[in-house]
């Protein structure tokens, strides 16, 4: 496993990250696989680990806490987030610091940990002011229940901007991730946000690497979703959203350049992610243990130059620039 630096803080993560967003609690069965899994990332060197309050209610943060619990603390990093409901009364949800210093300790007791080493903000908070979020992040970095702290896509590169100006105004610990959707189909970061994270040394650790599964190669155009896949079962039907055949053509053409370089559709969709420094870690879903394996071998997998060049071109992304005169 390689290991990279969240941004320009000293924290070191591996390339790939194991994300509890789709872990299934419901049945032994379903439990002893999710252990079986974190266990075996562990083991091949993940040390990264991402969760939130609201995954489950807080069941998925008691989980992972209890698998963890098994290793010495120093030895893996974890994650969690705020803003979703936690309650029905009008501050159990944003980013008030009211709600941020009550669900971190939510939090830390459903980890059964004494501190979490990143902490997001889940989503943007219109109702509270940025400056109260940003100074109560700041002081429960001072307090040591958080070692780092960062926010969600949903933050964009102006208010990543204002956030940077409240930080230095004030002398603040400095924002150091922001985890936004981020994969071969979805590259709206590249227009904007990925620049401002560059520019002040913020670390990126997206989620959602293979578009919701589009990106192993298993969802084929003119053919019966796969059984049990997320096209069939999952309530938001975002996959099924992007099931297009623009989409599905494209990935025909991926995944013949990645049976060409002896690898499959998911190794190439991680590699391609990591090709960029200002990546820190991708993080992946994986709802059994052979998953887990053949995305692991996306962190020694370079995608040879002329290969690159042709995805792109597959992809044919452009970046938004507005030329004036």
């Amino acid at each position: 496993m390689n290991y990279r630096n969240v941004g320009k803080s000293g924290l070191k993560v591996s390339e790939i990250a194991v994300g509890s967003w789709m872990t299934d609690l419901v049945g032994s069965k379903k439990v002893d696989i999710a252990r079986d899994t974190i266990k075996l990332a562990y083991e091949n060197g993940i040390n990264f680990f991402d969760c939130a309050d609201a995954y489950s209610g807080g069941e998925a943060e008691k989980f992972l806490g209890k698998i963890l619990n098994e290793y010495p603390r120093h030895s893996y990093v974890v994650s969690s987030k705020v803003f979703f409901p936690t309650g029905g009364g009008a501050n159990d949800w944003g980013l008030s610091r009211k709600h941020i210093f009550e669900n971190v300790d939510r939090s830390l007791s459903n980890l059964n940990m004494d501190y979490i080493d990143l902490y997001y903000c889940h989503r943007f908070d219109n109702t509270t002011p940025m400056e109260e979020t940003l100074r109560a992040l700041n002081d429960l970095v001072s307090k040591g229940k958080i070692l780092y702290y960062g926010v969600s896509e949903e933050w964009g590169a102006a208010r990543l901007e204002e956030a940077q100006r409240i930080i230095e105004k004030y002398g603040l610990y400095p924002m150091t991730v922001v985890q936004p959707q981020y994969n071969m189909i979805d590259r709206y970061i590249e227009h904007e946000i990925m620049s401002v994270c560059e520019k002040y040394g913020i670390g990126i650790t997206p989620f959602s690497p293979l578009a919701q599964g589009l990106l192993t190669g298993k969802y084929k155009k003119g053919e019966p979703y796969p059984e049990g896949s997320r096209a069939t079962h999952q309530a938001d039907k975002q996959i099924n959203n992007l099931l297009t055949d623009e989409n599905l053509d494209k990935v025909e053409k991926l995944s013949k350049i990645a049976k060409e370089l002896g690898t499959n559709m998911s190794v190439i969709a991680l590699s391609w992610i990591l090709r960029k420094s200002i990546i820190s870690s991708v993080i992946t879903g994986a709802s059994k243990p052979s998953q887990l394996e053949n995305n692991l071998a996306a962190a020694d997998f370079r995608i040879p130059a002329d290969a690159f060049e042709e995805i792109e071109k597959i992809l044919d992304f452009k970046r938004f620039e507005r030329h004036i005169g």
